[in-house]
């Protein structure tokens, strides 16, 4: 049963991820995402980093009490949301943003559709207007492109 929580999980927090996305980062706290899409090229780090720390506090929460009450299925939910994240930290910030220098040329399909939409997220500067809030399922015009290049 735990497995089963788990990827439920994961495959929830796109929904999750997509819905913070389009309306608090490009919403609310559009002030800690905004140096994500006007890029300082001298600094590392981004006030969009803050991001992997707030989303990662309620994973951290079911974990422990997960493990330290007898709400046991806490401790799946949070293990589904921390895998997500590191998803999410494997695809975005190296695959695709590559702040770190590696898996730089994936010849996949599904590896092409999700670094494109993003590229199309990316063209808007501002709040509005945005496209392809997503990170792990995009619109499939992508998936199809991707394929037709193949």
């Amino acid at each position: 049963m735990g497995a089963i929580i788990t990827i439920i999980t994961f495959f929830s927090m796109e929904a999750v991820a997509w819905l913070a996305h389009k309306f608090l980062m490009h919403g609310l706290l559009w002030n800690l995402h905004e140096d994500h899409h006007k890029k300082n090229p001298t600094s590392f780090f981004e006030k969009n980093d803050y991001f992997f720390v707030i989303f990662a506090v309620p994973g951290i929460l079911c974990l422990a009490l997960g493990l330290y009450t007898s709400l046991n299925a806490l401790l799946f939910v949070g293990l589904g949301i921390t895998i997500y994240g590191f998803a999410y930290f494997m695809v975005h910030d190296i695959f695709i943003h590559q702040r770190f220098k590696i898996f730089r040329n994936a010849d996949n399909f599904y590896f092409k559709a999700i670094r494109r939409a993003h590229k199309m997220h990316h063209k808007h500067l501002g709040k509005e207007d945005g496209e392809c809030f997503g990170m792990l399922w995009v619109p499939m015009k992508y998936f199809v492109d991707a394929l037709k290049q193949k």
